[in-house]
C-alpha cells in the first residue's frame, strides 16, 4: 500500500450518522449541518464509504499506530454492529505490526453493558461529553424531548468506569457553568475523572453576532484562572486538564498537540456520513468542500461530479492540496497587529478560526472573541508553567510544585501575620501595614 505524502500526521473527525443527534444541546454547532444534504437523507454511513475511508486513511498515515476518530452528532446512534465492521476493516487493511486506536466522542447517554464491553474488548478510548453537575449541564443539553440528561451520561461514566475504560471528560464552559467554575472542576474531582478539557462555548447567529450560550471572554478566564489555581496547587498528580498540560508542552519547548494552539492548523479534517471531506469540523460548508473519499462521485452536496481519483489516495491529496494549505496558513498570517505583539501569542496564537470574530482596540479585524480571556489565564498561568518545566528538566516530577507553593505560601502567611500595625507593609508599598494591606489581609 503506497502512502500518500502529507504536510504530516493528521486526524480526521468521521461521522458515521452526520449531523442526527438524540439530544438538542442549545449551543451545538452541528445540528444545522442537516441543511447540506436533500429532504429524506439516511445519515447512515455505507459499508462502501467506511471501507474507503478506512483503508485510505491507513495508506496516508505514517504508522505504526493508525488513530480513528469517531464524531457526531452521536456516533453511537450507529450501532455496534457498524464499529464491529469498523475493526473488520481495520484488520484487513492493516500492514503487518501496525495496529488501530479508535477514539469515541459520545455524549454517553446510550452506552450500556454491551457498549462498555465491547469498547474495553476492542481497546477504544472515550471522550465523553459532561458539563458539569446536573444544576448547569441540564439547563443547555436536554434530549429531543426536553429531557434532563446528565444522569444517563453520569451513568455511562460509571458503567465505562466498571469496564476499566477510563474515558476523558469534554466539558464545555458556556454562559451559565462559566459563573461555577470550583463547583464544576471539584464535580469531576468528587467522580474520580481522571482527563478533562474545557471547550469554550463560541455561538455565531446568522447576522455574526455571538449567540446567547456564549461564555463571556473576561469570563472564560476567570474560570480558567480559578481551576489553575486550585489545580497547581493540589491536583496536579490526580487529574490532568489539557487547557494546562497544552501550554506546559509549549512552555518546555514542545509542540502543542492541540490545532488551537499551533501557528497554523489544517491537519484535523471532517468527514461527513457520505464520504465528503471538509477542512475542519467548525468548517463543513460549501467553501470547506475538498472532495470525496470515495474515488467517484457523490459530489458535495449541490456541486459538480468530482473527477474519478483512487481511493486510497484521497486522503493524503486533501490534507497537502493548495486549498487546504491555505486554511491552515490563514491561522497565522491573517493574525491583526495586535496578536502579533502580545506576549502570551506563543501559546495562543489566535486561537481557532471559527473565533476570530472581534475587533481590536485599534478596530483591526480578525481578533479572537475569547482573546481578553485567553490573555489574562495564560499571563496568570505563565509563572507557574515555567516553574513546572525547570522542575520536568531537572529530572522531578512537575507535581512538585505543590509541595513548593505549599512551603511558600505557609511561610508567606506567618511573614503577613507576624508584621506589626505600624511595621512597613509587606507589600514593599512603603506605607505602614495598618494604611496599606492590613485591612484586606484582616477581611481575607
Amino acid at each position: 500500500m503506497t502512502m500518500a505524502a502529507t504536510p504530516g500526521p493528521f486526524v480526521v473527525m468521521a461521522k458515521p450518522v452526520g449531523p442526527i443527534c438524540n439530544l438538542g444541546c442549545q449551543y451545538c454547532y452541528y445540528l444545522g449541518k442537516k441543511d447540506l444534504f436533500p429532504a429524506g437523507e439516511r445519515y447512515r454511513m455505507s459499508d462502501e464509504v467506511l471501507e474507503a475511508y478506512v483503508r485510505a486513511f491507513i495508506a496516508a498515515s505514517p504508522g505504526p499506530v493508525v488513530h480513528f476518530v469517531w464524531h457526531g452528532g452521536e456516533p453511537t446512534l450507529a450501532g455496534l454492529d457498524f464499529y464491529r465492521r469498523v475493526v473488520k476493516f481495520q484488520q484487513r487493511y492493516l500492514p503487518d505490526g501496525w495496529r488501530c486506536l479508535n477514539n469515541l466522542q459520545t455524549n454517553g447517554t446510550l452506552l450500556d453493558e454491551r457498549w462498555c464491553t465491547f469498547i474495553a474488548r476492542e481497546g477504544f478510548s472515550v471522550g465523553l461529553s459532561i458539563d458539569g453537575p446536573a444544576s448547569v449541564h441540564d439547563l443547555v443539553r436536554p434530549d429531543r424531548r426536553g429531557r434532563p440528561t446528565q444522569a444517563r451520561a453520569m451513568r455511562g461514566l460509571r458503567l465505562l468506569k466498571e469496564h476499566g475504560v477510563d474515558p476523558d471528560v469534554l466539558c464545555t464552559v458556556n454562559a451559565y457553568n462559566a459563573a461555577k467554575p470550583l463547583e464544576v472542576y471539584r464535580y469531576f474531582l468528587d467522580h474520580d475523572v481522571r482527563w478533562v478539557q474545557f471547550l469554550p462555548v463560541v455561538e455565531r447567529e446568522p447576522d455574526g453576532q455571538v449567540g446567547r450560550h456564549s461564555v463571556a471572554p473576561r469570563a472564560f478566564g476567570e474560570f480558567l484562572v480559578q481551576i489553575f489555581d486550585e489545580w497547581v496547587r493540589h491536583d496536579v498528580a490526580r487529574i490532568g486538564v489539557q487547557n494546562f498540560l497544552e501550554p506546559l508542552l509549549v512552555v518546555s519547548g514542545q509542540p502543542p498537540t492541540l490545532c488551537v494552539m499551533a501557528e497554523t492548523c489544517g491537519l484535523a479534517l471532517a468527514m461527513e456520513h457520505d464520504g465528503s471531506v471538509y477542512s475542519c469540523d467548525h468548517f463543513v460548508d460549501q467553501a470547506h468542500y475538498l472532495g470525496n473519499v470515495l474515488g467517484s462521485p457523490p459530489a458535495p452536496p449541490g456541486g459538480p461530479p468530482e473527477p474519478a481519483v483512487p481511493a486510497a489516495s484521497k486522503l493524503g491529496s486533501f490534507v497537502s492540496s493548495p486549498k487546504q494549505l491555505a486554511f491552515g496558513a490563514a491561522k497565522k498570517q491573517l493574525l491583526p497587529q495586535y496578536c502579533r505583539q502580545c506576549p502570551v501569542l506563543f501559546l495562543c496564537n489566535g486561537g481557532c478560526q471559527k473565533d476570530r470574530l472581534a475587533l481590536s482596540p485599534t478596530g483591526e479585524g480578525g481578533l479572537n472573541y475569547l482573546c481578553e480571556g485567553y490573555r489574562a489565564f495564560y499571563s496568570h498561568a505563565l509563572p507557574y508553567l515555567r516553574r513546572m518545566a525547570g522542575l520536568s528538566a531537572a529530572g522531578h516530577p512537575v507535581s512538585a510544585i505543590m509541595a513548593q507553593l505549599e512551603s511558600e505560601e505557609r511561610d508567606e502567611r506567618r511573614r503577613w501575620a507576624s508584621t506589626g500595625r505600624n511595621h512597613p507593609c509587606p507589600c514593599g508599598s512603603g506605607k505602614k501595614f495598618k494604611l496599606c494591606c492590613l485591612p484586606r489581609f484582616s477581611r481575607g
